[in-house]
């Protein structure tokens, strides 16, 4: 690892630690040469997964794509990014135990559901209404019903 100061290729570790939900390493480096201090991150990329379509075509997985539609889904909510990295993380991590080279949309879909449901209603609501295709009202008012009766069993539970 290159120092971001001075360019120099000797570096050590000082420090490293797990993040949160255990997926990725943080890591503290210093410069043998300046002594400049900086962090890096390391976090298991998806490769050579093939992601299977609804319409049957096949693709790459590209992080990119299921981060951009995480974004639309969460666009205006309150989510700091470190949150959003590790619901990123999170479903690549359900891709991952799947031990397999090919998943589908859908199977990237439902655990990017089950993910954000735990995280923002809103933003799952709006990932379903997308993802599920809602075609009427009538569809989307009984999701928000559905969460709103989990809400309540949930709250009834904790009480008992």
């Amino acid at each position: 690892m290159h120092c971001p100061v001075c360019n120099n290729k000797d570096t050590k570790v000082v420090d490293t630690r797990m993040v949160r939900d255990g997926v990725a390493i943080r890591r503290r480096r210093e410069c043998e040469k300046c002594n400049h201090r900086f962090s890096t991150s390391e976090e298991i990329e998806l490769l050579d997964l093939v992601v299977t379509k609804r319409d049957g075509t096949r693709e790459g997985y590209s992080r990119e794509k299921m981060e951009g539609g995480l974004r639309k889904s969460l666009e205006k909510r309150p989510i700091k990014s470190e949150e959003f990295a590790s619901l990123v993380r999170l479903v690549e991590r359900d891709l991952q135990r799947k031990k397999t080279r090919e998943v589908t949309s859908a199977e990237i879909g439902e655990s990017i559901m089950k993910r954000l449901k735990n995280v923002d209603k809103v933003a799952y609501i709006r990932f379903a209404s997308v993802y599920l295709g809602f075609d009427d009202v009538n569809t989307f008012a009984k999701m928000v019903n559905d969460l709103r009766k989990q809400k309540n069993r949930s709250v009834k539970n904790k009480k008992e």
